[in-house]
């Protein structure tokens, strides 16, 4: 899966027939748009507003002291595979108080990629509880901030309570060669399922 670096083509070649759509989720200032960002092709959609006191009380700001903005709707990323199929990314808010756009950014989407912290492992539950109550295969990245502790993948896999055929991936959501391998893991078990459910 080889990804084209940012052009100034803004549409979608008339050759398409056909689209894609991904989520890039996880818990809150996990990394989902800087994600999104290393892997477009266009330049991609963000709707990040800077953080003010208000929101102190509910957006929990312990391990990232450096984070000033936070993503309000979502994230819009494009990549074109080949000249007929293209791959949307959309990256969701993390905070619970998005939960209904969540749901609706869900329908028409094959399946999601969770991003999750170690330093803040426990945040990822409930963002996993409501890709499995809502029917949405996943896989987990790991993405490997500079000051997080390293684990074992068998250690997170543990602390994550994910099923043996749960993909996990460790990434670096700065860098696209890692992140395309992530986005890899997930596609490659979407089309494991698939497989798996035809007769």
């Amino acid at each position: 899966m080889g990804f084209a670096p940012v052009s100034d083509q803004i549409y979608v070649s008339n050759t398409v027939k056909a689209a894609v759509k991904i989520l890039i989720v996880g818990h809150f200032a996990v990394g989902k748009t800087t994600f999104v960002g290393a892997l477009s092709e266009i330049k991609p959609l963000r709707t990040e507003e800077t953080m003010t006191e208000a929101s102190a009380p509910i957006d929990d700001l312990a391990g990232t002291p450096d984070k000033t903005t936070t993503t309000v709707a979502m994230d819009f990323g494009r990549i074109t595979l080949s000249d007929r199929l293209v791959l949307y990314l959309f990256g969701a808010p993390g905070q619970k108080r998005f939960t209904q756009l969540w749901k609706d950014m869900m329908q028409g989407a094959l399946g999601a990629l969770v991003l999750a912290d170690t330093r803040r492992l426990d945040q990822s539950f409930d963002v996993m509880g409501l890709l499995e109550e809502h029917g949405m295969p996943y896989a987990v990245a790991v993405n490997q901030f500079d000051d997080a502790p390293a684990y074992p993948k068998e250690e997170i896999r543990e602390a994550l309570d994910l099923l043996p055929e749960t993909p996990l991936v460790v990434c670096d959501a700065r860098d696209p060669a890692s992140s395309t391998g992530a986005l890899i893991a997930l596609v490659e078990y979407l089309q494991t399922r698939t497989a798996q459910e035809q007769p």
